[in-house]
């Protein structure tokens, strides 16, 4: 049966509504392609923007928490050696 709505291609029958909803999702997937880039594109600018209004350069910032964790490592570390060491001599 050709009812004049459908195309033979290789022994698969395409209709037209197949043919209308492929060419949709495709507009669709070009459609939300450009809207991740132009967001992406305006997010990376914003950032760039706030990274450039900040006192302190990240870089900078890391080095101080860096600073700061090594310090509170170390004294950790010391406080419990020293609660063990006050654990054993009162054995």
């Amino acid at each position: 049966m050709n009812n004049g709505n459908s195309y033979q291609a290789g022994g698969f029958k395409m209709n037209t509504p197949m043919i209308v909803g492929a060419c949709l999702i495709g507009a669709g997937s070009l459609i939300g392609l450009t809207g991740m880039i132009i967001g992406g594109t305006a997010m990376i600018s914003a950032a760039r923007q706030w990274f450039q209004e900040l006192d302190v350069p990240p870089s900078e910032v890391v080095k101080q928490k860096y600073g700061q964790t090594k310090a509170a490592t170390a004294a950790g570390a010391s406080a419990w050696k020293h609660h063990n060491a006050m654990q054993r001599a009162n054995a």
